[in-house]
């Protein structure tokens, strides 16, 4: 008779050979993972997620049913967003191609919206527009093949638009609610974050407006830029109690044609701005603020700019 074969004390069941895993998440970051991520809106750039568009914007003139502002040409979208992408290589940032797999939606390009970095990984946005839906597919599929964790997708009827959240400090995220984020998609997020030690406060949009993003822009630890009569009280308070001055738009006029408040903060003080904008390029620079200008008029008739056309996926002095 042939004997009996116990499995009891084998490494594979726990037994003296086995060797349990005491790393966190957090510091497999760049070991097991990619390295990514981000805890502030000011740090150096190092990675970007882009899109170049193509074939999409072809829209037969409805842009309405796009929800952009005006058919861009398709072949003066494409260049200027080539020229972005250089501007960031020449700025010494890593630029990485979405490449999407399948059909492409005409609004793919704006890689802002679809997910939000934390230190851990990415929270995948879940976009609020029927004309949207499913554009984070091809993120997901994107960030899986550069190695980038996926911590939190959203459920059930929550909305969030990763240029609705904005890092305030390493431990506070603020999270607009509005059109494009929901009470439910702003739960979901805040317990993705208070998982990290994160708190979120969330602040209410004025009606007619599209994103966080669209209203306040952080260029270092203890500066900011904001929209007067538009930008949320209670997000300039937090940032206040933080000890980050807030400063606002000196010519609304400009800044609503030119998208000039559309912008990356590529470093400290330091941003990427659309070109166009004389009286805005003056203020930053009278800020102490380092411009680097870049054509993105035709790509604006796509109801965003600079800063929605990019989503970054780390930030850091390492």
């Amino acid at each position: 008779m042939a004997a009996s074969h116990s499995t009891f004390g084998a490494a594979a069941y726990g037994g003296p050979g086995w060797s349990g895993r005491d790393t966190t998440l957090r510091q497999e970051i760049g070991s097991l993972w990619r390295a990514c991520g981000m805890s502030s809106e000011w740090e150096p750039l190092r990675e970007v997620l882009l899109h170049c568009p193509g074939p999409e914007l072809t829209l037969g003139g409805d842009a309405d049913a796009a929800q952009m502002l005006a058919p861009p040409d398709p072949a003066l979208a494409a260049a200027q967003h080539q020229a972005m992408a250089q501007a960031y290589r020449d700025a010494g940032i890593e630029v990485h191609d979405l490449a999407p797999g399948g059909p492409v939606r005409p609004n793919q390009m704006f890689l802002a919206d679809l997910f939000f970095m934390t230190p851990e990984g990415a929270i995948l946005a879940r976009p609020a527009s029927s004309v949207r839906a499913g554009e984070e597919v091809e993120v997901q599929r994107r960030l899986a093949a550069l190695g980038i964790p996926i911590v939190r997708t959203l459920r059930g009827g929550a909305t969030f638009e990763g240029a609705d959240a904005m890092w305030l400090d390493d431990e506070t995220v603020a999270i607009g609610r509005g059109p494009r984020t929901n009470d439910e998609g702003i739960e979901q997020v805040a317990d993705a974050l208070g998982d990290m030690g994160v708190d979120t406060i969330a602040v209410d949009l004025p009606f007619g407006t599209m994103h966080l993003m669209g209203m306040l822009r952080i260029l270092d630890r203890d500066l900011a830029i904001a929209w007067p009569r538009r930008t949320p009280h209670a997000a300039v308070e937090a940032l206040r109690a933080r000890g980050c001055r807030v400063e606002f738009l000196a010519d609304e006029s400009e800044a609503g044609a030119g998208s000039a408040l559309n912008i990356v903060t590529l470093g400290p003080r330091h941003v990427l701005i659309p070109a166009g904008n004389p009286k805005t390029q003056a203020f930053y620079e009278s800020l102490g603020v380092e411009c680097t200008a870049v054509e993105v008029g035709e790509l604006a008739k796509a109801a965003g700019a600079a800063g929605c056309l990019t989503g970054v996926l780390r930030r850091g002095t390492d």
